[in-house]
């Protein structure tokens, strides 16, 4: 399996579109989402390592 660390053309775009949105959030605002990103980043870790258990 190969790995890139290169976005796809529609990942930048949404990517872009995530800036654009972010930059209007408050600074607490930007925090609240910041720590809900996080979780469901550890939540998706959690899935994944559940999956690829033997």
């Amino acid at each position: 399996m190969q790995f890139s660390d290169q976005l796809t053309l529609e990942q930048q775009f949404k990517m872009q579109v995530w800036r654009d949105e972010v930059r209007k959030l408050s600074q607490p605002e930007a925090q609240d989402y910041l720590l809900e990103i996080m979780r469901q980043m550890m939540l998706k870790d959690n899935l994944i390592k559940n999956l690829l258990k033997p």
